[in-house]
């Protein structure tokens, strides 16, 4: 089985755009974090996944070269690629899908700010979606969930039916590419590629645990909480 993993890593981002400054670049995929860059603490993850044959990274032109410089100093050992990214996720993703050699089976999707991501995480959508054809990572939410129209509360949902999705997601590649061609055909844009296999409505995606760890770093305070994740890999790896 061969396994594809895209990284859409072209945004500019808003959100952490004053703390990103503030070490010299500004935006959040190349903050350092125990100084390396957190794309790179991301793209460790799925090059260490026995599943995955490829990484292919999504990026803005000008980041190409000197992320090609950072691979090349990684020195992998399997593939790891670099593609010119669009103005949004659903562009650069979907340049990063079209360049894939046809006889990829299944095509992972996973945040570039999400590095604390599981081996067992990895495997297991990466399996559940070989096996029903569409596997999204995803938790249920602690909190009550309410559902409301100009801030006033209109019912609280039942959480048992709510899930907050989390990257890897991951599809059999002639599922993704049907997908994405409808969303460009129906001038459709999603808030992730699941958004995007749902309107085919011919495939059921099936929501693997994730965790509380597979943090998406958006804010400068998730800074903090991903060097206390970090610290607690290195442990473990430590013995």
């Amino acid at each position: 089985m061969k396994v594809s993993v895209i990284l859409p890593a072209a945004g500019l981002g808003t959100r952490m755009r004053a703390a990103a400054e503030s070490t010299g670049t500004s935006r959040k995929q190349f903050m350092l974090l125990e100084g390396v860059p957190i794309l790179i603490h991301t793209v460790r993850k799925f090059v260490a996944s026995h599943h995955v044959s490829e990484v292919v990274i999504a990026l803005r032109r000008e980041d190409i070269p000197w992320v090609e410089e950072m691979i090349a100093h990684e020195k992998y050992q399997k593939p790891v690629r670099c593609v010119e990214g669009g103005e949004t996720r659903q562009e650069s993703v979907a340049n990063a899908l079209f360049s894939l050699a046809p006889d990829v089976d299944i095509v992972a999707v996973h945040d570039a700010v999400r590095p604390f991501v599981s081996q067992e995480i990895i495997s297991e959508t990466i399996l559940a979606a070989a096996h029903h054809g569409a596997a999204i990572a995803g938790i249920v939410p602690v909190d009550t969930v309410k559902q409301v129209h100009r801030h006033v509360v209109r019912g609280t949902l039942n959480r048992d039916r709510l899930v907050l999705a989390q990257t890897p997601q991951a599809f059999r590649a002639e599922v993704l590419r049907r997908a994405f061609e409808k969303a460009r055909e129906d001038g459709f844009t999603g808030t992730d590629e699941s958004s995007l296999v749902e309107r085919l409505e011919t495939v059921e995606i099936h929501v693997v645990p994730g965790s509380d760890r597979n943090i998406k770093i958006t804010r400068p305070s998730d800074m903090e909480l991903a060097q206390l994740f970090l610290a607690s890999e290195r442990e473990k790896v430590a013995g």
